[in-house]
C-alpha cells in the first residue's frame, strides 16, 4: 500500500472514531446509552445522510462499495470485527460475579419462561406460516435459519448494554443486577448455540448435509463445554506457573493472546468467533475466582479503556453505517415487530418472575430490563445479515429494536431510582 492510501484509510478511521465518540458523548450527557449515539454517528456518516448531503466527500472517504475503496473496506471491517470480539470478550470477563447460589431458583424460572416461551412461540407461528417471511429471508434464501434468528431476536437479553446501564446507575453489584446478568449469561449461551445451528444450515451445501450439520453442532457444543467447564481451571494453572513469560512480560498482551488463540481455534473448528471471544473472557478470569480478578484487574481496565475508546465505538458506528432505510425498509414491519416482540418478552419474563415469587414493581423492573436486546441483539443481526440469513430490511428492524428496547430499559430504571423506589424488594 502507498503512503497516500494509508493516509486515506487513517483519515476515514479518524472521521468515524471522532463522530462516534462525539455523538456518543452527547447522548451520555442526555442520560441516554452511549452506544445509541455511536450507532447514530454511523448513520450520519453513512450513505443515508452524508451520502446524500455530500456525495463527493462520501465517495472519496467513506463509501465502501467502489472497487478502489476495497482496501479501505477490508481494513474497516477488520477493525469492526476486532471491536466486536473485544465487546464479547469484556462481556465474558464480567461473568465472574454471576450465578449466586441464592438466585438459582429465580434464574431457573426466568429462563424457563423468559427464553423458552417467546422462542418457541415465534418458532411455532413461523412454522405454521403465521409470520410472513418473504421480507425477512436474506440472500441465502432459507426459511428455517431466518425463523431461528427471528425467534432468538425476540428471546435475547443484552449483557454488555445492561452491564453499562447498571454501571452508570451504580447498581452493578446489587442482587437485581446479579439476577438479570446471571439469567442473561445462560440465555445467551443457549441462543448463541442456536445461532450456530442457523449459520451452519446456511453454510452446508454438500450431499452429506445432515451429517455435516450434526458434526458442526457437536463440535460447537464440545467447544462450549470445554470453554465453560475445563478451560477456566486449566488457564488458572497456566496463569500461576513461573514459566509463563508472556504473562510476566505483559499481562495485557497475554489477555490478547488468549483472545486470539480462542478465536483461531474456533475458526479452525468452524465455531462462531463471537461466542469464542465470550468464552475467552470467561475462561481467562476463571469464572468466579477472586484471585484471577485481582491478577488481571489492571490489565482488564486497560483493555476496557482502549476497546471502548477506539474499537467498540467504531464497531457500533459501522453497525449504524450498514442500516438500510430505503424502499427496502418496512416501517410497518418494524413497528409490528417492536411492539409484538416486546409484549411477548415482557409477558414471558413477567410470568416467570411471578412464579418465582416477585410482585408488582419487581415484576415490571425484571421484565422491562430483560427486554433490552442491546449488544447481543445487534450482534445477532450483524452475524445473520453478513451470512445472508436475513434481509437488509430485517437487519435494520432488529438493530433498531435492540436500540429502542435498551434505551427504554435505561430510562425506566433511572426513573424508578429517581423516585427512591427499590428495584427489588420481594422474593
Amino acid at each position: 500500500m502507498s503512503a497516500s492510501e494509508i493516509g486515506s484509510i487513517i483519515f476515514t478511521l479518524a472521521i468515524i472514531l471522532a463522530a462516534s465518540q462525539c455523538v456518543g458523548y452527547l447522548f451520555e450527557r442526555l442520560k441516554q446509552p452511549k452506544l445509541v449515539g455511536e450507532i447514530l454517528a454511523g448513520i450520519l456518516v453513512g450513505p443515508f445522510v452524508l451520502g446524500k448531503i455530500s456525495p463527493t466527500l462520501f465517495d472519496r472517504f467513506l463509501s465502501l462499495t467502489p472497487s478502489y475503496q476495497e482496501k479501505t473496506s477490508t481494513i474497516l471491517y477488520f477493525i469492526y470485527w476486532i471491536g466486536l470480539l473485544l465487546l464479547m470478550f469484556i462481556s465474558g470477563s464480567e461473568t465472574r460475579r454471576l450465578m449466586a447460589k441464592e438466585n438459582r431458583r429465580i434464574t431457573a424460572w426466568l429462563l424457563g419462561m423468559g427464553i423458552s416461551f417467546p422462542f418457541l412461540c415465534v418458532l411455532a407461528l413461523g412454522l405454521y406460516s403465521w409470520i410472513p417471511l418473504d421480507g425477512i429471508i436474506g440472500e441465502a434464501n432459507q426459511k428455517i435459519p431466518a425463523l431461528l434468528v427471528i425467534s432468538i431476536a425476540v428471546a435475547v437479553t443484552s449483557i454488555p448494554v445492561i452491564s453499562r446501564i447498571f454501571y452508570d446507575l451504580k447498581i452493578l453489584h446489587t442482587r437485581f443486577a446479579s439476577i438479570i446478568l446471571g439469567t442473561a449469561v445462560i440465555e445467551d449461551i443457549i441462543l448463541w448455540g442456536i445461532l450456530s445451528v442457523a449459520t451452519s444450515i446456511v453454510s452446508q451445501t454438500t450431499n452429506g448435509f445432515y451429517h455435516e450439520i450434526f458434526t458442526h453442532v457437536g463440535t460447537t457444543m464440545a467447544y462450549i463445554g470445554f470453554g465453560l467447564l475445563v478451560a477456566p481451571s486449566l488457564l488458572r494453572k497456566i496463569n500461576a506457573t513461573r514459566w509463563n513469560l508472556l504473562l510476566r512480560s505483559s499481562p495485557v498482551g497475554y489477555l490478547f493472546f488468549i483472545l486470539f488463540l480462542y478465536a483461531a481455534l474456533a475458526s479452525a473448528l468452524d465455531v462462531n468467533l463471537i461466542f469464542a471471544s465470550f468464552l475467552a473472557g470467561f475462561g481467562v478470569i476463571g469464572g468466579f475466582e477472586k484471585s484471577e480478578k485481582n491478577r488481571f484487574e489492571d490489565s482488564l481496565n486497560s483493555i476496557n479503556k482502549v476497546a471502548f475508546g477506539i474499537f467498540i465505538p467504531i464497531y457500533f458506528a459501522m453497525v449504524g453505517y450498514k442500516l438500510i432505510f430505503g424502499r427496502e425498509f418496512s416501517f410497518s414491519f418494524f413497528i409490528v415487530f417492536l411492539i409484538g416482540s416486546s409484549l411477548l418478552k415482557l409477558f414471558s419474563v413477567g410470568l416467570g418472575a411471578y412464579f418465582a415469587g416477585f410482585k408488582k414493581l419487581d415484576i415490571a423492573n425484571l421484565a422491562i430490563t430483560s427486554n433490552a436486546r442491546g449488544g447481543p441483539g445487534i450482534v445477532l443481526a450483524s452475524v445473520a445479515y453478513d451470512v445472508g440469513i436475513i434481509s437488509g430490511a430485517c437487519y435494520t428492524t432488529l438493530v433498531l429494536t435492540a436500540i429502542l428496547t435498551s434505551q427504554f430499559a435505561g430510562v425506566w430504571l433511572r426513573s424508578v431510582l429517581a423516585k427512591g423506589l427499590p428495584l427489588l424488594k420481594s422474593s
